[in-house]
C-alpha cells in the first residue's frame, strides 16, 4: 500500500506505548514464552519465543493456547 499525503506518518500511524499491556516473558519447562495474563488463573500463549523447531510442534504450548496456573508449575518469569 502507498500513501501519498504531506502529514507524517506519526500523525497516521500513532505509537500506543500508552496502552497498558499484560504480555510478559515466562518460561514454561524451559521453553521461553510471551503470554498475556487473561485472568488471575490462566495465561494465552501469545508467542513462542524458542529457535528449537521441536517447541512449534508442542500443542500445548503452541499460540493462542490457554494455560492454566495450577498447571504451571514450571512457570519462572524471565
Amino acid at each position: 500500500m502507498i500513501l501519498y499525503t504531506m502529514m507524517p506518518s506519526e500523525l497516521i500511524f500513532p505509537y500506543e506505548a500508552d496502552s497498558p499491556s499484560n504480555q510478559q516473558m515466562v518460561s514454561y519447562q524451559g521453553i521461553p514464552l510471551l503470554v498475556e495474563m487473561m485472568d488471575g488463573q490462566n495465561v494465552q500463549v501469545v508467542r513462542i519465543l524458542s529457535t528449537d523447531p521441536q517447541h512449534y510442534m508442542d500443542n500445548q504450548i503452541c499460540p493462542g493456547a490457554k494455560i492454566s496456573f495450577a498447571n504451571l508449575e514450571g512457570l519462572s518469569a524471565l
